[in-house]
């Protein structure tokens, strides 16, 4: 009987440490960060929808509680969010998300109905924006 508590011990102390994933590699604060860069997107190519700010600064930090609870560190979320190449690596994703949606940059129609979609949808991105028609 005192062999199980040991071996459960010998196993536990012989398994590896936890390790996180790299920051820009989390998938669900990047599928929500994608959001918001489309939900940007949007607000900066129609002209008859805009982006609804402060519930953006809500899911961000709503975020930044989740990245926190999973072990990153504050330095480390506002390293990630402030990085140039990050904002790029976000943004085109986001412009080929809304390609493949018929978004064409200098061509408001398509994200004006991609938004109006959304918002419709109640998805995040809706959530992210306000019609202004």
């Amino acid at each position: 009987m005192k062999l199980i508590p040991l071996a459960l011990a010998a196993l536990l102390a012989a398994a590896p440490a936890f390790a996180l994933v790299p920051i820009n590699k989390e998938e669900h604060i990047n599928k929500t960060l994608l959001q918001g860069f489309i939900g940007d997107a949007i607000a900066d190519n129609c002209p008859t929808i805009e982006a609804r700010t402060l519930r953006a600064l809500g899911e961000l930090n709503k975020l930044k509680n989740y990245a926190l609870k999973q072990g990153y560190t504050s330095a480390e979320v506002r390293a990630f969010v402030t990085d140039k190449t990050e904002k790029a690596r976000g943004k085109a994703e986001a412009a080929a998300w809304l390609a493949t949606k018929g978004a064409v940059p200098g061509k408001p129609d398509a994200y004006c109905r991609i938004g109006e979609e959304e918002i419709a949808k109640n998805t995040l991105i809706g959530y992210l924006l306000r019609s202004t028609k």
